[in-house]
């Protein structure tokens, strides 16, 4: 047992690790753009790379992972994760950095499924939501304290928080080449793999699609508010990296506290479904603050509060699917990142867009995604009382 927890931790570790390098760029992107000459839409498509490349090989990546093992595809894919966190450094030109995130991707493709199977096979029925859930939140850790540990460290040159990303890359694959031992294969979990062939039928079945559709429109929702934070502080109030390092990595502490001060208390008040449309309302309302507010102090609080928001929402939603999920834990965890992934590929390239004709409007649109998301729960809510409804008239009878 015990090793398996230290084999946990190793596992959420490269994880982090991987989805730190996509918000690393973050900080930088001002001073990128100033170098190259490139445009908002550039930067999105820049941004949405790494998601793409990651969508397109999961399925291949994770075959490969029943195939080869999970060890040697994670470990390979943390090396990949080094070389194209150093090409972004040495990269003078947008092919390479454009190589650069793709192989990012190609990276990320690599580790998650890897990992996935990895912990089903270390876990059980009882003890596999709870790691499911680690493996949430150290995704979204990953991804929202990336900015703020650029930022500090682009102080000592822009390029050195990618240099720095690829040397962790590359210690997590020796760590694990050394620490990790392919784990014996758990028969529950491969059936799971096998039901692929009915996946559309699940994916619209009503327990699982609202809570799908809101982790797209959630991960929209913060893909396009942190892709282009550090633009639009840089054109609106001229920040510096630091600047934009404090604000992030602020934010991401109180969200973190929050949801561990608060998820478990809030979710017993409210219940999954109302805590996911509360924390839907937080952050639409304070994405759209962000264009107008002015101050300093005001621009903090608000980038401090409106994590908090999307920190409660994330594990909301991963309590209520592991919940109604039983024996599809895999089927779940692999739509949560394959929704995840979209939301990571439009929310940067829409987001770009709109930011070449106003910088509001990629915060605008937002917020207008985010107010959608709100509406959706109330149908939600709707839905899971006329089921409980039907049930109770059907124990009845």
């Amino acid at each position: 047992m015990k090793t398996n927890k230290v084999t946990l931790w190793l596992l959420l570790m490269n994880l982090f690790i991987a989805f730190l390098g996509i918000g690393l760029i973050i900080p930088v992107l001002p001073t990128l753009m100033n170098e190259l000459g490139i445009t908002g839409t550039t930067i999105g498509y820049l941004t949405a790379a790494f998601a793409i490349a990651q969508l397109i090989v999961s399925p291949f990546a994770g075959k490969a992972a029943d195939q080869f093992g999970r060890k040697i595809m994670i470990v390979i894919g943390l090396f990949i994760f080094g070389i194209s966190e150093l090409l972004f450094g040495i990269g003078k030109e947008i092919e390479m950095l454009f190589i650069s995130r793709v192989l990012g991707g190609i990276s990320a493709a690599f580790i998650m499924p890897a990992v996935t199977a990895f912990i089903a096979d270390i876990t059980n029925f009882d003890t596999r939501p709870k790691a499911l859930g680690y493996m949430s939140a150290a995704i979204s850790t990953g991804f929202i304290i990336g900015p703020g540990i650029g930022g500090f460290l682009a102080e000592f040159g822009t390029r050195i928080p990618f240099f720095f990303a690829g040397a962790l890359g590359t210690i997590a694959a020796l760590l694990s080449f050394i620490l990790l031992s392919e784990p014996n294969r758990k028969e529950d979990h491969n059936e799971q793999v096998s039901e692929g062939k009915n996946g559309f039928k699940r994916i619209i079945d009503p327990k699982y699609f609202f809570a799908f559709i809101l982790i797209f429109i959630a991960s929209f929702g913060l893909a396009a508010f942190e892709s282009f934070f550090s633009l639009f502080v840089d054109h609106k109030f001229h920040f510096k990296p630091s600047d934009i390092a404090i604000v992030i990595t602020g934010g991401a502490i109180l969200g973190a506290v929050s949801q561990v001060l608060l998820f478990d208390r809030l979710t017993r008040i409210w219940g999954e479904i109302k805590l996911i449309r509360y924390s839907l309302l937080l952050s639409a309302l304070l994405v759209f603050l962000m264009t107008v507010v002015h101050s300093y102090f005001s621009i903090l609080l608000v980038t401090f509060i409106v994590f908090v928001g999307f920190d409660l929402f994330r594990p909301s939603v991963t309590s209520y699917l592991s919940n109604k999920a039983g024996n599809e834990q895999g089927f779940v965890g692999g739509m949560n990142s394959m929704f995840t992934s979209l939301a990571n590929i439009s929310g940067p390239i829409l987001g770009g867009i709109l930011f070449d004709i106003d910088i509001n409007y990629p915060y605008y649109f937002a917020t207008l995604i985010l107010s959608l998301g709100i509406v959706i729960t109330l149908f939600w809510s709707k839905q899971v009382r006329d089921s409980s409804i039907e049930v109770k008239a059907s124990v009845a009878k």
